[in-house]
């Protein structure tokens, strides 16, 4: 054949047209490799998280509102001593900052807001330390947490100083012109050991000794509120949590009037509320599947009112949240939706 024939061969062109394309560098855009998923929301970690922030606002509000500067300087002290522990540890593991996403600052309000006004700012700062250090970064950092950061940091203050732990004072508009701080017991541990009902527009309002964060059931509910429109909370969660308290409250009070209290003092009084709208429905600790999340609320309320009618605290809602985080892991194996054309076994 000769060179003329050659160079109108088509397979001959057809192999120079494959050996120059395997000489050039290929083309990047036909190299790039992404796991799922392929479409992005316009929400992420920074955004859900200073939302939740924003939630929150109110409820500290009325906490300094009711309980004065010492409130602001202790979720100060809280968030600071997070924040700080979270940069310290970040560092040692020579990983990058993760302060920017707000974890760290949610994990020292949300501790905040469980202590009594009067406990010692060193003992928030301590809780903050280890419920960043323990309960956090412990297991890798955020996202691979078990238990709830805020609530881990709690139940070690608990265990650590019991009696500064079940130290309660009333706020300033319950002082009646007092200018020091008066001891008095919660609403449910009135209610436990004196069998005395609390009004309840004063425990709609706040207008009761407690932790800071059971200041008001309304600024929680406003703020519980805004995380479900925005979905960054899932609704099923609170719902079955708020609604088991309130029906199994309700039977117990039906039964016996004079022995246990009405529903709707179970709903406003002590943490539920806090608990149920901020901490259960935290992302990482919480179930993921609709029939998981049910089980999640149904279950933290029966151990709630287990707890409350029957335990030896006056509240439960550290521990109920607590237990159900640890079932988290076996809930969603075990409601997992069916691959399509799965046959049952």
């Amino acid at each position: 054949m000769t060179e003329k024939d050659n160079r109108k061969d088509p397979s001959c062109n057809d192999r120079e047209e494959a050996e120059r394309k395997e000489a050039s560098p290929p083309d990047p855009r036909l190299l790039i490799i992404s796991s799922s998923p392929h479409q992005f929301g316009p929400g992420s970690v920074p955004k859900i998280m200073w939302s939740v922030v924003g939630a929150l606002v109110p409820a500290a509000g009325m906490a300094v509102f009711y309980f004065g500067l010492r409130a602001l300087w202790m979720i100060f002290v809280c968030i600071l001593a997070a924040v700080a522990t979270e940069t310290l540890i970040n560092r040692l593991r020579g990983v990058s900052l993760s302060i920017p996403d707000g974890s760290a600052v949610i994990t020292g309000l949300l501790l905040a807001l469980t202590l009594p006004p009067s406990f010692t700012f060193s003992g928030g700062a301590l809780g903050a330390v280890f419920a960043i250090a323990i309960g956090k970064q412990v297991f890798g950092g955020l996202g691979y947490n078990i238990f709830n950061p805020a609530l881990l940091g709690r139940a070690f203050l608990q265990a650590s100083f019991p009696v500064q732990m079940t130290t309660w004072t009333l706020p300033n508009t319950a002082r009646f012109g007092e200018t020091d701080a008066v001891t008095a017991a919660t609403p449910l541990g009135q209610f436990k050991f004196e069998l005395l009902l609390t009004d309840h527009l004063d425990l709609l309002l706040g207008n009761v000794g407690g932790s800071l964060g059971e200041t008001s059931a309304v600024a929680i509910i406003i703020g519980g509120l805004y995380l479900l429109l925005r979905k960054y909370a899932d609704w099923r969660i609170p719902a079955g949590f708020l609604s088991t308290v309130f029906v199994l409250g309700g039977l117990f009070w039906l039964v016996s009037p004079n022995q246990y209290p009405d529903p709707v003092f179970h709903l406003l009084s002590g943490g539920l509320m806090l608990g149920a709208f901020f901490m259960a429905t935290d992302m990482v600790t919480s179930p993921i599947t609709p029939r998981g999340s049910w089980i999640f609320g149904v279950g933290a309320g029966l151990i709630l009112i287990i707890i409350r009618l029957y335990g030896g605290l006056p509240e439960g809602v550290m521990y109920a949240i607590l237990l159900m985080n640890a079932f988290t892991p076996l809930i969603n194996r075990y409601t997992a939706p069916r691959p399509f054309g799965e046959e049952a076994a």
